[in-house]
């Protein structure tokens, strides 16, 4: 096992892996920007070391300057968390030719991954059921529009390269395929470096469900079964579940194996979720694939007891899985939450600095942290500051459990999204388990 873990990340998950470090006698070394210097992750590692200015670009994202600190203080491994460097192939390639292990899976997979077309069409030639649509990358707005139409509306265009929504739109009409195509372009060049746009049938009223995986440098595969995901807004989630409330046994073991199926098609190792689209008759369709460790993991380690940090650093130290398929149990049910810094009717970012923290405690409660009471949220990064995350023996002591925790957690010095948090879990479609990914447009505004 390595003895010093250098994490490429702040915030909540920078704490979270610092927190499984120490659990394993690894010395840990934190980075931080200029605007996160009184950080929680910072007073907590062992060692911390100044990347740069407050913008991503001056410091998170600074790949020369993180190695740099990795050489300096010696780290052997470095764990990008989510986010930021994590999914970035470049980085990923940087810490190999440095002798410095990248805990992820290789940089040539990281790439193969990260562009979707590319992604489809290896999914595709491997038997992984795909979405309807092209596999290549359309060449103007004309080529958009006559894709569309041979598809059939609705459909979704996407930036071969985006994430979080980003690039991301559904059109219903060759009207709306015209206005979205440029400007959706435009913004995963600004983005991502990548203005290659396609186009892909719309799932109506899909959920959102993806299959965490494991694999070690000695070919075994296993899935760790599946989370639901499909509270979202603007495309990205706010709620997490596990297990789904609307899979069935039969569909959730063939969406486990088909996602073995897919990590082995690629040589995959490491921690990685296969996500899906699921219509309502529990078809189900290959999204994307992450490369990394998630923001929702906590739910699936609550329902397996597994740690999912420790099961990475094994790996990437060249250790094999301790236990096979049969071995994973899934017992209960969790869910989680996240905790934005943002006004609940807009989304809109609310930094500034938390003058009142009062957390929910109790058996079955667990908190992910990226601020303490008097902590600056600052405008520079991602709004979430925390997770909240429950476990009951079934989704209905886990729902109850939630809007408890819900109600007593605290707040002040700046907006939330709790108010829509307890709004999503109190309303009577999310407790009968219908809970597809327009449930925020369809029943909260």
């Amino acid at each position: 096992m390595f003895k010093k873990v250098l994490i490429a990340n702040r915030g909540e998950i920078a704490s979270r892996i610092l927190r499984t470090c120490k659990s394993l006698g690894i010395r840990t070394v934190a980075v931080y920007s200029e605007a996160d210097k009184e950080a929680l992750h910072v007073k907590e590692a062992d060692e911390s070391y100044l990347l740069g200015g407050s913008k991503v670009v001056e410091s998170y994202l600074n790949i020369e300057k993180i190695i740099e600190i990795a050489n300096v203080s010696k780290a052997e491994a470095i764990h990008p968390g989510y986010g930021l460097l994590s999914e970035n192939a470049e980085f990923a390639k940087r810490c190999e030719l440095e002798g410095i292990t990248f805990i992820g899976p290789s940089p040539e997979v990281i790439s193969k991954m990260g562009n979707k077309i590319k992604a489809r069409k290896l999914m595709d030639a491997s038997g992984v059921p795909v979405v309807p649509g092209i596999l290549h990358p359309l060449a103007d707005v004309e080529e958009a529009a006559a894709v569309a139409e041979n598809i059939g509306y609705p459909v979704m265009l996407k930036a071969s390269a985006g994430g979080g929504g980003i690039g991301m739109q559904i059109v219903h009409n060759e009207e709306e395929i015209r206005k979205a195509f440029e400007g959706n372009q435009k913004r995963a060049e600004s983005f991502f470096g990548n203005g290659e746009m396609f186009i892909e049938k719309y799932v109506e009223n899909p959920r959102h469900i993806e299959i965490q995986i494991l694999a070690d440098s000695q070919g075994n595969t296993v899935y760790l079964w599946e989370r639901e995901c499909s509270i979202q807004r603007r495309h990205q989630k706010v709620v997490e579940e596990a297990p789904s409330p609307f899979l069935d046994d039969a569909t959730r073991l063939k969406m486990g194996e088909t996602a073995v199926k897919a990590a082995k098609s690629i040589g995959y190792y490491n921690a990685g979720t296969v996500e899906f689209l699921v219509d309502k008759e529990k078809n189900f369709y290959f999204l994307e694939v992450n490369t990394r460790l998630q923001v929702e993991h906590p739910v699936t380690e609550e329902i397996t007891g597994l740690d999912l940090v420790r099961e990475q650093l094994r790996i990437a130290a060249g250790e094999p899985l301790a236990f096979t398929q049969s071995g994973i149990k899934k017992e209960g049910h969790a869910i989680e939450v996240r905790i934005y810094a943002e006004d609940p009717k807009t989304f809109f970012p609310s930094p500034g600095k938390i003058t009142k923290l009062v957390l929910p405690e109790g058996q079955g409660i667990r908190h992910e942290l990226g601020v303490s009471d008097q902590s600056v949220v600052t405008p520079f990064y991602d709004p979430m500051i925390a997770k909240l995350v429950v476990k009951g023996k079934n989704r209905i002591e886990a729902i109850d459990l939630l809007q408890n925790a819900l109600r007593q957690y605290e707040v002040e010095g700046i907006k939330t999204n709790i108010p829509m948090l307890r709004k999503v879990v109190e309303h009577p479609a999310y407790l009968a388990g219908d809970t597809t990914t327009n449930f925020v447009e369809k029943y909260l505004q």
